[in-house]
């Protein structure tokens, strides 16, 4: 890597130095800002008053985008790693939409103009690169996939098994009209939502309405209990260095060499 890349490496993927924090805090008022951009075009009065000085901001926002993006793929060492990647996805996705919308025309067409246009407000998911706590939770919430894989398959599980008895105790006439519908039913009833476009008339139906909801308040507590878990337990400290060769981000604050491919990550 020549010098050139070296610096650029420093300021774009290392948050620790001076120069990588002003990066990354320019960064996330860029993307704050973008974010406002998307959700002020979405209002009809503000969107035709100041359209003018809105759609040069957006062109601006993205040219910095794409920057970032180029200078990304420039810098690692292997660049289809970062491209397909999480990260490069969402940093694609930045940039993208605001292209594509010069080159689909026509009125029949502006639909698709607008999903192209509010595509960018996943820029904000651009966000979890730069937050400490974001990636804290992020990998409490992988170590707990398994678990929380499980338990989403026994609600799926539980949920038609509902349904499909309060299908049959209810039957068409008081709403229930199919077991998908009832399935629904279920779900809205067990996680409390409780939007009340269907509801049992008859006792029985009453009687297990009232489990179910009882049971939502037990159910709604565990995913939150695993996740918990695996926040509280001590576990090594990661810095924000990212592996130039094989991007990989999590690495302890004393390590040198990356544990997946073991390059050296550490210049210095």
């Amino acid at each position: 890597m020549n010098s050139t890349r070296e610096k650029l490496y420093k300021i774009i993927f290392e948050a620790e130095t001076p120069a990588g924090k002003f990066f990354d805090l320019l960064l996330l008022v860029v993307i704050l800002l973008s974010v406002v951009l998307v959700l002020l075009e979405s209002v009809p009065s503000i969107s035709d008053k100041y359209f003018n000085i809105l759609r040069p901001l957006e062109w601006v926002i993205t040219g910095i985008f794409t920057v970032e993006y180029l200078l990304r793929i420039y810098i690692v060492k292997k660049p289809i790693r970062y491209i397909f990647s999480f990260y490069g996805i969402i940093d694609f996705l930045s940039v993208i939409p605001t292209y594509l919308s010069l080159f689909i025309i026509g009125s029949q067409s502006l639909i698709v103009i607008r999903m192209l246009r509010l595509l960018r407000v996943f820029r904000i998911m651009k966000l979890t690169r730069y937050t400490h706590a974001g990636r804290i939770l992020g990998r409490a919430l992988w170590s707990s996939r398994e678990k929380i894989s499980v338990f989403i398959f026994l609600i799926i599980i539980l949920v038609v098994i509902i349904g499909t008895v309060m299908y049959m105790v209810e039957g068409e006439e008081h709403g229930f009209t199919s077991i998908p519908r009832s399935i629904y039913w279920a779900i809205v009833t067990l996680t409390t939502v409780g939007y009340g476009d269907i509801s049992p008339e008859t006792s029985l139906g009453q009687f297990l309405a009232s489990v179910v909801m009882i049971m939502g308040y037990a159910i709604i507590a565990v995913p939150t209990g695993i996740v918990t878990s695996e926040l509280i337990n001590p576990s090594t400290k990661h810095n924000t260095f990212v592996c130039q060769h094989c991007m990989n981000e999590r690495h302890d604050d004393d390590a040198v060499f990356c544990k997946k491919c073991g390059k050296r990550i550490k210049t210095e």
